[in-house]
């Protein structure tokens, strides 16, 4: 029997997080042993504690309670609370997910006892370190010992800087172990996919699907404008749902202009909502026409059931649905934006390559921890 110890604190990881523990449950309980620590990165109750209960993961065996904070502040109150816990679980692995202040804190908190490290959502590059989450990315692959990437351009990442395909069992910190297994997020979307419909938390059709989230798109004037604009303007032809993360709530009326604010809120075409859980949101991407969003996740989601996709960010880690030309890169440029509309609108995306896996990503992890121990 193995133990892991899982990190987990924003919103994607603990739906990240369903997967493994899922397959840990049906497949693996005598042989793997999950104990589970919630750091408190994500406090709203609509942005934690729905997806526990909805998923049916596992509840925490730790809670960190951290709440928000400047990254230094809040790395730090996580490595605290991580690093004492792992030295009272004596894991035999330290299991981690994506990018966020939660993954890099548990990276450094493992790396400095000598517990090896799982990086599931390994590879994923950007390219801007002035993203915090690429800093976490790297920072966090370069002191693991089996790294899980979930596309064929993540693994190809990962051997371009440094790691070697040719790396041999039993793996460790000095000679990792990577792979390209798939995305878990694709297991869960086939799983609960069949499910979602009866979650629809809007009765709509024919709209376009928006979310908002991204510091620099949220925190910078200009840029939310120029996205709030768009919206405005593209929901003359078309209704559109927006799940309001509490960040883009918060700043909304702060950062644009109170006539564009009013236009914005009061338009019957644009359905503003609260945050919405998992099972929800994988029915309104299903149900969408287009999605439009700074969120990876959402992407990767869009991808999975086949909508074509505006990215509202200057770049994007999952580089292969541009390629295959489901998503366009419009970044916050208002122009841009109404013209990736026009453009889905008038071509329709017929192909949608499988890119992330066959929906069992989490049972060829449980696999490899087992067989690497």
């Amino acid at each position: 029997m193995i133990k892991i110890v899982t990190v987990i604190g924003a919103r994607p990881q603990i739906i990240k997080a369903a997967a493994l523990s899922r397959a840990i449950k049906n497949k693996f309980s005598d042989k793997i042993k999950e104990v589970i620590i919630h750091t408190g990165q994500h406090y709203d109750e609509n942005m934690s504690q729905v997806f526990f209960d909805e998923l049916g993961i596992p509840a925490p065996d730790y809670n960190l309670g951290v709440g928000s904070g400047s990254h230094g502040v809040q790395t730090a109150k996580m490595l605290e609370g991580i690093e004492e816990i792992l030295l009272k679980e004596k894991p035999d692995y330290l299991v981690v997910y994506g990018d966020t202040n939660s993954t890099l804190a548990g990276a450094i908190a493992a790396s400095k006892i000598h517990i090896p490290i799982v990086h599931i959502e390994a590879g994923l590059r950007s390219f801007n370190k002035a993203m915090p989450e690429e800093i976490n990315r790297i920072c966090c692959d370069h002191c693991s010992t089996m790294l899980f990437s979930p596309t064929s351009t993540g693994y190809k990442n990962l051997i371009n800087e440094g790691f070697s395909p040719n790396n041999e069992k039993p793996f460790n910190i000095d000679n990792p172990g990577i792979y390209h297994c798939g995305d878990v997020m694709y297991d869960n979307s086939l799983y609960f996919g069949s499910t979602a419909n009866s979650k629809q938390p809007i009765a709509k059709s024919n709209y376009i699907l928006c979310t908002i989230h991204r510091n620099n798109n949220t925190d910078e004037p200009d840029r939310l404008k120029s996205i709030v604009d768009a919206l405005i303007k593209i929901s003359e032809e078309k209704d559109i749902i927006i799940p309001l993360h509490p960040r883009t709530k918060k700043l909304l009326d702060v950062n644009i202009d109170l006539e564009t604010y009013n236009t914005f809120i009061n338009r019957s075409s644009i359905h503003i909502i609260e945050p919405v859980s998992f099972l929800e949101m994988i029915s309104l991407e299903k149900n969408a026409e287009l999605v439009i969003t700074d969120s990876g996740g959402v992407q990767k989601e869009a991808y999975f059931f086949k909508k074509p996709c505006i990215i509202i960010r200057s770049e994007t880690e999952w580089k292969e649905i541009v390629e295959v030309g489901a998503a366009l890169i419009a970044d916050a440029d208002k122009d841009k934006i109404i013209e990736g509309y026009y453009h889905f609108k008038d071509n329709r995306i017929e192909e949608f390559p499988e890119i992330f896996g066959d929906g069992k990503a989490a049972e060829f992890i449980c696999n490899e921890l087992i067989s690497n121990n």
